[in-house]
């Protein structure tokens, strides 16, 4: 045989990689073959493999004569809406996608190479965990891997999708990821198994109970999004890498805007009810005032009393975080604040401006959320807004109360604009418990009415957001049907805005 036979034998042979029948059984699974996902992930023709000849070097327990090109993992690069992107992904049907050696140092080569050029890296995990036949030498390229996450966190966007099985060590290299996509039925992660957990604990749980996608997707919060099926989540993938920059020093990539960005929306005027303890839908709020409605929520089924997503505001990708009135009264927790802290700071990262809708009545009470730590999670919010150095603007809608008013973007946490609709309530308290300390004694022995009366004075002494104003804490009380051309006007004129930290090695966020 010539070289050139042998070199269209060997990239047939990658390409096939465990052959037909396992790649039909991929199919009756309701899984993609590693090579299909590619290929809806990436521009059309666009995709470069590298590596495609790659072979496992293990010698023991009969793996000397089974070997396939590429070891079960395919690498290279591509196009995502003409922009170029890394990739790396599990073959299932070759060795289980288990990690080898070699698959290692393949992924590595794409992530060292995509932080030099400044391009996302996405990895499509579908793999039993570490390959045992190799030991430690599995277990270091796990670490290889980890380093390069955490070296590139920050810097190129990274993506993980787990369209299959993701257990053991290999949970980690997601979890250092910056957004996380699992698909419904198929895939799971954990760290120890339902076999072991019987064992160890005595604990009876199912995969899907224990890792499944509803599982992190709502309980958990290690899954930020979940597909349907594995053709969804390339789609979901692409939609949201048209938010993302390619790296840290560039802008988001912009779009023309046929949504008029001086429209006004009568409906936001009449949106909050007159009764302040009663809800509306925050989400409601966001869409009448991005382009076109269009809101790519993240993180949708976790810590929902908080909503964050991207969006566009005249063409400009922005991250939004908005305090939820229709679940738990819209109040901080700790998951909430470990959700929007985590999602600020990724905007930030990548030069995406934030902006906040505010209607929070304070943080949850309770011994669940003291003992669990609130002080703590709280201030990782906190500290979010206050290093973030995009442009910040807030409005509040509604109420801004206690600590959660410094939180939620204030002012005082360098937020660039602060806007309040006239129906703001920002105070220590609510009007209700305050008039109960304030004026125990003038109440004493006195009617419902002149509680009344002093909750209403309360509420325009101290709770309007007219009083804030004065301060200069709120830059502007508006209507709230011009929130969407003032949200414009504000972004275009922080376009260049340049803010800075002291010079240090990395802050102590309190995690």
């Amino acid at each position: 045989m010539n070289r050139l036979e042998e070199l269209r034998r060997r990239h047939a042979a990658a390409e096939d990689g465990g052959g037909l029948e396992r790649r039909e059984r991929q199919h009756r699974e309701g899984k993609l073959a590693v090579r299909e996902r590619i290929e809806l992930l990436l521009d059309e023709g666009s995709f470069e493999e590298l590596d495609k000849l790659v072979q496992h070097r293990c010698r023991d327990f009969g793996m000397d004569g089974q070997t396939i090109p590429g070891d079960g993992l395919v690498t290279g690069h591509g196009r995502i809406n003409g922009r170029l992107t890394y990739v790396f992904a599990q073959d299932f049907t070759v060795f289980g996608g288990s990690l080898s050696e070699t698959n290692a140092r393949k992924i590595c080569k794409v992530m060292d190479l995509a932080l030099k050029v400044g391009a996302p890296v996405i990895g499509l995990n579908d793999s039993g965990g570490a390959r045992i036949q190799e030991g430690v030498l599995s277990l270091g390229g796990y670490a290889d891997i980890f380093l390069r996450n955490t070296l590139s966190s920050g810097v190129v966007p990274q993506i993980s999708a787990i369209m299959g099985p993701c257990a053991g060590g290999a949970v980690y290299s997601p979890a250092i990821t910056d957004f996380t996509f699992m698909v419904a039925d198929t895939s799971y992660m954990f760290v120890t198994g339902p076999d072991v957990l019987k064992t160890v604990t005595h604990e009876e749980v199912t995969k899907e109970e224990l890792g499944g996608p509803m599982t992190h997707n709502a309980t958990s919060g290690v899954g930020h999004f979940i597909a349907a099926d594995d053709a969804d989540c390339v789609r979901m993938i692409r939609e949201l890498m048209g938010f993302l920059p390619q790296n840290n020093r560039e802008d988001p990539p912009r779009r023309v805007c046929e949504d008029p960005v001086d429209r006004a929306d009568p409906e936001l005027d009449k949106i909050v009810p007159a009764e302040s303890n009663q809800p509306y839908d925050m989400k409601d709020v966001i869409r009448r005032v991005v382009d076109d409605a269009d809101f790519f929520e993240v993180h949708e089924h976790f810590a929902r009393n908080i909503v964050v997503g991207f969006a566009r505001i005249d063409g400009r990708p922005v991250g939004i975080v908005g305090n939820q009135p229709a679940f738990l009264a819209g109040c901080l927790d700790i998951d909430s604040s470990v959700k929007g802290a985590r999602f600020v700071r990724f905007c930030d990262a990548f030069n995406i401006p934030i902006i906040t809708f505010e209607d929070v009545p304070g943080f949850l009470p309770g011994t669940a959320q003291e003992f669990g730590g609130i002080i703590r999670h709280g201030a990782k919010l906190l500290y979010a807004y206050a290093e973030a150095t995009v442009p910040k603007i807030t409005v509040i809608t509604r109420k801004a109360y206690g600590g959660a008013y410094c939180v939620m973007g204030s002012k005082h946490l360098r937020t660039d604009v602060n806007l309040a609709w006239p129906s703001a309530e920002i105070a220590v308290m609510g009007a209700e418990g305050a008039v109960n300390i304030v004026y125990r004694r003038e109440l004493a022995g006195a009617g419902p009415e002149a509680r009344v009366a002093k909750v209403a004075e309360f509420n325009e002494r101290f709770a309007s957001p007219f009083v804030a104003a004065e301060h200069g804490f709120i830059d502007d009380v508006i209507e709230p049907r011009e929130t969407r051309p003032r949200l414009a006007r504000a972004l275009r004129m922080l376009e260049t805005k340049v803010d800075t930290t002291p010079k240090r090695k990395h802050g102590n966020i309190p995690l």
